[in-house]
């Protein structure tokens, strides 16, 4: 089963020049399309003088969505050059705005073609590139009697709990890769008064 993809470990940056038009380009990690909009109003913001802030992002790995934006520059010489990079490199769950100042002399389609790819490849070669795991998201609930077994379990599997509480009855979130999922659930189940449920991924 396929559960791993690339993305960026953190932000980056990158720069193309072409007669005197300056391209700024920005790359995130994210995972919504919700973030990825504050990402680039952000920017909007910081560079509200430049005249195109045009991107693409690509979130999944699963129920995959994308979206491409020219913001102004010719029908598909900015967003699609830009979201190409990104799947070219196989990448997921990521951002990138290119920011340009207009240098006075225009490029044509071709040449915007090239300065929106090439700016999205200088920021990718600039980032740190990881692999994820594709993860399931369960909410278990048991006895604080069985705590001890349950965290024996996530010890031995290598998983944390992304939320917990630790009462009479205890509950917590876990992510498990999703091609051990089975297994993991196979050994946690054995436990009594465990119970667990699926939690739908956004």
């Amino acid at each position: 089963m396929q559960d791993t993809y690339r993305t960026f470990e953190k932000p980056a940056e990158g720069l193309y020049r072409d007669r005197n038009s300056r391209f700024l380009s920005f790359a995130y990690p994210v995972v919504s399309s919700e973030q990825a909009g504050e990402l680039i109003g952000s920017l909007r913001k910081k560079y509200h003088d430049a005249r195109h802030h045009c991107y693409a992002y690509r979130i999944g790995p699963e129920k995959e969505q994308f979206r491409i934006n020219d913001d102004g520059e010719p029908s598909g010489t900015a967003g699609k050059p830009i979201f190409n990079q990104l799947v070219s490199h196989g990448l997921m769950n990521v951002l990138i705005v290119v920011v340009r100042y207009f240098g006075g002399t225009l490029l044509g389609t071709g040449g915007l073609i090239n300065a929106y790819r090439s700016a999205a490849g200088d920021a990718i070669n600039n980032a740190t590139l990881v692999t994820r795991f594709v993860e399931n998201n369960f909410y278990l609930r048991f006895p604080y009697e069985k705590l001890s077994a349950v965290m024996r379990i996530l010890k031995e599997e290598n998983l944390n709990a992304t939320e917990a509480i630790y009462e009479m009855e205890c509950t917590m979130i876990i992510g498990i890769r999703k091609s051990v999922s089975d297994a993991v659930l196979g050994k946690l189940i054995t436990i009594a008064g465990l119970k667990v449920e699926l939690l739908q991924n956004d």
